[in-house]
């Protein structure tokens, strides 16, 4: 009886990640016609955050004595999780390929085991080390070095950054993610993902605001078409996209999934996402990769789940858990040590 129960969940949990993984991996997909036709990287990322924040209100209602319990963490993960990675991403995608973008996120774990070894001064494995060589050996592929990096230079760093923020989230997810006090001494539990997420939003949304001052934005455009592949899309019906599922329902399908799986096996997942942006890129963009290309994108994922798998543990928990993508990575440090269980990313 409890062992059908249990694969039960874990079935459903495995349904829950694949749908997180694939919602997460259109966001670039979604919002690089919107780019394209005009609309600056800010303002979309502006108005996909500002579009899940109001959704996810009633969430951070629910939550709201985080504002005074960990406000701290909601401010890391608003700027890190939300604010960094989003803006450098969508800044990537419109000079590199959605793909490229994203596996060169996958440096993520690599340089969470660097922050471990050299900063925190704490041994690794050496299939951690294997992990981190063959992630960095894939991007060398990814990005075609023996081209002389015909990418976009500025492109590659924006993504690049992007996966740093990832490396600040998970940095202070390992501080935040545990037990505490409250200011009157009595024991506070640890914060509940959705919350984290929600409050994240906001406080994304109010960086960006000042950062994007999306009154100067274009609004006509949101009203016209978008090209994608040659082929007219609304513009509504991309953001809408980005808002409702590569956002909202990208971040609650991911928590909801480690709490039926184990963070290892959630982030393990997480890494089809970059699979799955590049086949919707191949598919829909036109975004085509060359063999050495996808061969090195195979590679930085082997890399990613080397590196995470055998990531050390702390005695008070794992610095980070889960690598995924844009907020998929992330998705996979607040389900693990945000300790209700999943994956943003």
């Amino acid at each position: 009886m409890h062992a059908s129960r249990g694969t039960q969940k874990r079935s459903a949990g495995l349904g829950l990640a694949l749908l997180s993984a694939f919602a997460f991996g259109g966001s670039g997909v979604a919002a690089k016609p919107l780019i394209e036709a005009g609309l600056d990287p800010l303002h979309v990322v502006w108005l996909r955050v500002a579009g899940a924040a109001l959704i996810m209100l009633p969430v951070a209602w629910r939550h709201r004595n985080l504002v005074r319990e960990r406000p701290a963490l909601l401010a890391g993960f608003g700027l890190f999780a939300v604010a960094g990675v989003q803006a450098c991403y969508f800044a990537a995608i419109s000079r590199i390929p959605v793909g490229v973008a994203l596996l060169v996120e996958y440096l993520a774990p690599a340089l969470v085991l660097g922050w471990v070894r050299f900063v925190q001064r704490r041994p690794v494995t050496r299939a951690a080390a294997l992990g981190v060589v063959l992630a960095v050996g894939g991007l060398a592929c990814v990005v075609e070095v023996w081209a002389g990096l015909s990418f976009d230079a500025l492109g590659l760093l924006l993504a690049l950054g992007a996966a740093c923020c990832q490396v600040g989230y998970f940095v202070l997810s390992d501080h935040g993610g545990q037990e505490g006090k409250g200011g009157d001494g009595r024991r506070v539990e640890p914060p509940h993902p959705l919350g984290v997420i929600s409050y994240g939003l906001i406080v994304g949304a109010l960086v960006l605001t000042v950062v994007a001052r999306p009154w100067g934005m274009d609004w006509s455009l949101l009203g016209g078409t978008a090209g994608m592949n040659g082929n007219g899309v609304p513009a509504w019906l991309l953001l809408g996209w980005i808002v409702l599922i590569a956002t909202v329902l990208a971040y609650g399908s991911g928590v909801v999934s480690v709490r039926r799986l184990s963070p290892q096996v959630a982030g393990v997942v997480a890494c089809l996402e970059a699979v799955i942006a590049t086949v919707l890129a191949w598919v829909l963009l036109g975004e085509h990769l060359s063999a050495p290309q996808l061969i090195g994108g195979f590679v930085v994922l082997t890399g990613a789940f080397i590196a995470q798998s055998a990531a050390p543990k702390p005695p008070s928990g794992p610095v980070a858990a889960g690598a995924g993508a844009g907020l998929g990575a992330v998705e996979g440090a607040a389900g693990s040590e945000l300790s209700a269980g999943r994956a943003p990313h």
